[in-house]
């Protein structure tokens, strides 16, 4: 089957999301979250905002972030196996600055392992800088999570995300 990006369409999560959600979140972290933990951001969490990547009818990615005040912290990101390498991460992560930004938050974070160094480039790419490292942040194995922050600018976020094909965002 052949690629066409213009195929995928960013959506908000919702419930009906979830078993694919998750069975991307266990193909992708070694400690997933349960589907109840992915239920709760959604009903219980104010602060709790989610995005889905699809193609066609199909969730390929998602990517979820709390609002705190002016802050975004991104809380998860990834895009099923299958479908890594096609940009879609990237989009997500500026597909959620964007959201961000209309909500007032002027700067983002994130942890990531500090072996991820796939991940790290990424996050580079799109002007997260390192600032300091949690240790023995990851309770599967103890490993340290390097912080990273980016600070949102007008131009990277003046345009509107909408629901839909993803040149919309």
């Amino acid at each position: 089957m052949e690629f066409d990006d213009n195929k995928l369409q960013l959506d908000f999560m919702t419930i009906s999301d979830l078993p694919a959600v998750h069975a991307i979140e266990r193909y992708s972290f070694p400690k997933p979250w349960s589907v109840q933990t992915f239920l709760s951001e959604l009903v219980d969490n104010e602060c709790a905002h989610y995005l889905v990547m699809r193609y066609g009818k199909q969730v390929v990615g998602y990517i979820g972030m709390w609002i705190i005040l002016d802050e975004g912290h991104i809380t998860t990101v990834a895009v099923h196996p299958g479908w890594r390498r096609k940009g879609i991460g990237s989009m997500l992560l500026k597909a959620i600055a964007k959201y961000a930004y209309r909500y007032s938050v002027r700067r983002m974070t994130l942890e990531v392992r500090v072996s991820n160094e796939g991940a790290q480039s990424l996050y580079r790419s799109l002007g997260y800088q390192s600032f300091g490292v949690r240790p023995q942040y990851y309770i599967d194995n103890k490993e340290d999570a390097l912080i990273m922050w980016k600070e949102l600018t007008e131009n990277e976020c003046e345009i509107e995300i909408g629901v839909g094909n993803r040149n919309e965002l």
